[in-house]
């Protein structure tokens, strides 16, 4: 494949035309797609065949307690400030990996190594260090992780000190995030996570002098009161921060189903325009300041890993976002996780009782999950390329997914056929015999372009899915 340009286009024209409810594509199926009518025994023939192809593992804990509630969050949280709640949790959760461990192989001779590790929330560091120190060390038991295993841990950097950080350091981890979404201050208030200039930058400071070895932060526009000044101080303070990543979502207002976000009222969020001012502001000042736009809402520094993968074709994408490590089983550990082998992706319970009542019967702590055709993989292929690398070679597909002269990929993907022509003729990608390519135009409408091979984009569930842009 060819070396892209990095360079974005903005055409407010097409960004208000496309801007349409879309899947973030951490995924194919989208996650909407999973139900409740899934089999468990699904889920352990997915982990067999992982077992009978050594594929690498990837894991997630989560830890769903925080001690007071974000707006505008839209994750599965627990809000408490009764730290007694965690412990039994604890105890659930190192029950769940020990239930699922027991499938994975370990056999010496192909032992399925562990290449990247997540700790998500809610708040990991709601845990005490002692709380810590044991789910880590029971990880360690039931799993075999490779020796440069990326294993990361978001943190809430109000409730950080030094000692902890270096704790955490000392037992392994070697990534950290943190979310800073907005530094100012009206806007902290509307959101309710108050966190001053001084407290991001000490934490940050910190993280650095225990060694870390890449720091990422989160950054969120669409929030109350936001505008493009003040969004543009908040960028030029996130560059003087100077983390390795920064992730700049696009808070995504759906009150119907967060109910937390009914805290925040609708006439104080920018406009649809003022949006699109920020996007352009804050990419063109980020890769001015040598950030490398990697797609859709994250930038890298040109050394990290997830820029170096993507210029040499190596970006991965999963329920996670993006990724360089390789194709691998994802499993995540406990309420609401979510995980994502090679034809099935499911989810665990999302209320606390039913976790632990699954736990106790003995039983995967399964609520919903789908299994994939044949068809689904190939779609999610090509999106993932898509997604991943901004362009698609359809020979290195067809040869893939063995498609024949007489079932081609043109022919396969006919239907589509009309669709890629709308976009090539919008200039948001470049239809050649053998390629597609997404133009400078087309990087910040990637999902769009996605889904045209999504067959389950369908008019009733749109409302589910955050905008473009």
């Amino acid at each position: 494949m060819r070396t892209l340009s990095q360079t974005v286009e903005f055409d407010l024209g097409l960004l208000h035309k496309y801007n349409r409810p879309v899947p973030r594509y951490t995924s194919y199926p989208p996650a909407t797609e999973l139900h409740e009518g899934f089999d468990g025994n699904d889920f352990r023939r997915a982990i067999a065949l992982g077992n009978s192809q050594n594929t690498p593992l990837s894991l997630y804990c989560h830890i769903p307690f925080c001690d007071v509630p974000c707006y505008f969050c839209g994750c599965n949280t627990i809000i408490t400030p009764r730290k007694d709640f965690a412990e039994p949790y604890l105890q659930y959760l190192m029950r769940h990996i020990a239930q699922v461990a027991a499938l994975i192989n370990r056999d010496s001779d192909r032992d399925r190594l562990v290449e990247q590790m997540h700790w998500g929330g809610g708040t990991p560091n709601y845990l005490t260090i002692e709380q810590i120190n044991r789910l880590w060390e029971c990880l360690q038991a039931h799993f075999t992780f490779a020796a440069d295993a990326e294993l990361s841990i978001e943190v809430n950097p109000r409730s950080l000190t030094k000692e902890y950080l270096q704790d955490l350091k000392n037992l392994g981890f070697n990534r950290i995030s943190f979310g800073i979404q907005d530094f100012n201050p009206q806007v902290q208030q509307a959101i309710n996570r108050i966190q001053p200039e001084e407290m991001l930058f000490e934490g940050m400071r910190w993280m650095r002098e225990v060694g870390f070895e890449g720091v990422n932060v989160d950054l969120i526009y669409g929030l109350p009161f936001q505008t493009l000044d003040s969004f543009a101080e908040t960028i030029a303070k996130t560059i003087a921060l100077n983390p390795d990543r920064i992730a700049l979502f696009n808070f995504a207002y759906m009150p119907w189903l967060k109910p937390l976000q009914k805290r925040i009222a609708q006439e104080t969020l920018p406009s649809a325009e003022a949006k699109l001012a920020i996007v352009q502001m804050s990419i063109e000042r980020l890769t001015a300041s040598g950030y490398v736009f990697i797609g859709m809402d994250h930038f890298a520094k040109p050394n990290d890993e997830l820029a170096i993968a993507q210029r040499e074709g190596q970006l991965h994408r999963n329920f996670q976002g993006y990724t360089t490590k390789p194709e691998s089983d994802l499993i995540g550990f406990g309420m609401t996780s979510i995980s994502m082998l090679q034809n099935v992706y499911t989810q665990n319970h999302k209320k606390l009782k039913d976790f632990y009542q699954a736990i106790d019967a003995d039983e995967l702590p399964i609520e919903r999950g789908v299994t994939l055709s044949d068809d689904d993989i190939l779609r999610r292929s090509i999106i993932m390329e898509l997604m991943c690398q901004f362009q698609l070679s359809q020979p290195d597909i067809e040869s893939k997914y063995h498609l024949t002269c007489d079932r081609d990929f043109a022919k396969y993907f006919d239907r589509e056929r009309s669709q890629l022509q709308q976009l090539a003729a919008d200039g948001l990608v470049q239809l050649e015999r053998d390629q597609i390519t997404v133009t400078p135009a087309g990087r910040l409408l990637i999902r769009n372009i996605a889904s045209v091979f999504d067959t389950y984009m369908q008019a009733d569930n749109t409302n589910r899915f955050s905008k473009a842009v």
